[in-house]
């Protein structure tokens, strides 16, 4: 197997906030192979986004290392994209302006930047929005404007943080569709937080399970569904394996830190 794309040795973190003292991740290891789809699971307070953030260098780990083609991640890089929950579009900006604020701040713009961004919007089926503002877009829209934001940058790694947590089901299932359709047109590497069984089943190649307070790794599960795949799939009982054994996980993990 070739050397991973990103790896995490050994990751810890406590917060200190007004002397007390949290622990939220304990000894997480993991590796995330070039154009792999990695989904994360847990339940609230193992540490899901915490470690998120520290695999994008947003937080520094009380222990351990993260690299990133080799490299330590110490500070956020731009190999690195993220897409949050929150959309985070400034309301005063078009969805064009909005997508085009990344490279904006590092560079003055030229007109194939624009075409561009145009492009990658009309590919998100927002065409006819790109000149629109944040509040004349639904959820979903919105969400597509933040992921094709991250996908401009050419990120050679796309962290998402629970992204569609916020959306109805028919739209997030719209969207899960749309982000597998992306991604394997452009050999993307994810590594994606969800709370939805479900969702990682249908999205990854594998799913990490954390578990815990503070969290730490219970289980790796490798999801052998055929791609390109389609909501059908997660009716049959290859799926319902899957997210039994992902449930068993959880449930096992929940009864050692019970004991603790």
């Amino acid at each position: 197997m070739t050397e991973p794309l990103l790896r995490a040795r050994n990751v810890s973190h406590t917060y200190s906030r007004r002397n007390r003292v949290t622990p939220a991740l304990s000894g997480v290891s993991l590796s995330v192979q070039a154009h792999e789809f990695v989904c994360v699971v847990g339940d609230s307070g193992s540490g899901k986004s915490t470690l998120l953030r520290i695999l994008g260098g947003l937080l520094t780990p009380t222990s351990g290392q993260v690299q990133l083609a080799g490299n330590t991640v110490r500070a956020p890089q731009p190999q690195i994209g993220f897409v949050f929950q929150n959309t985070n579009l400034m309301p005063w900006r078009t969805a064009l302006e909005n997508v085009l604020l990344p490279l904006e701040l590092r560079k003055p713009l030229a007109d194939q930047d624009r075409e561009r961004a145009r492009a990658a919007l009309a590919l998100m089926g927002l065409g006819k929005f790109a000149d629109a503002y944040p509040s004349q877009l639904s959820g979903g829209m919105a969400q597509r404007v933040t992921l094709t934001r991250a996908l401009l940058q050419s990120p050679a790694l796309l962290l998402m943080d629970e992204p569609f947590g916020a959306l109805d089901a028919l739209t997030r299932e719209r969207l899960n569709q749309e982000l597998l359709r992306i991604c394997h047109d452009r050999r993307q590497t994810v590594l994606m937080i969800t709370h939805s069984i479900q969702e990682a089943v249908f999205l990854a190649d594998r799913v990490l399970v954390l578990s815990g307070q503070p969290g730490s790794l219970q289980g790796i599960i490798p999801v052998h569904l055929p791609r390109p795949r389609t909501l059908e799939m997660l009716t049959r009982p290859q799926a319902g394996a899957l997210i039994s054994q992902i449930r068993a996980c959880l449930a096992t993990g929940a009864k050692q830190a019970a004991r603790q």
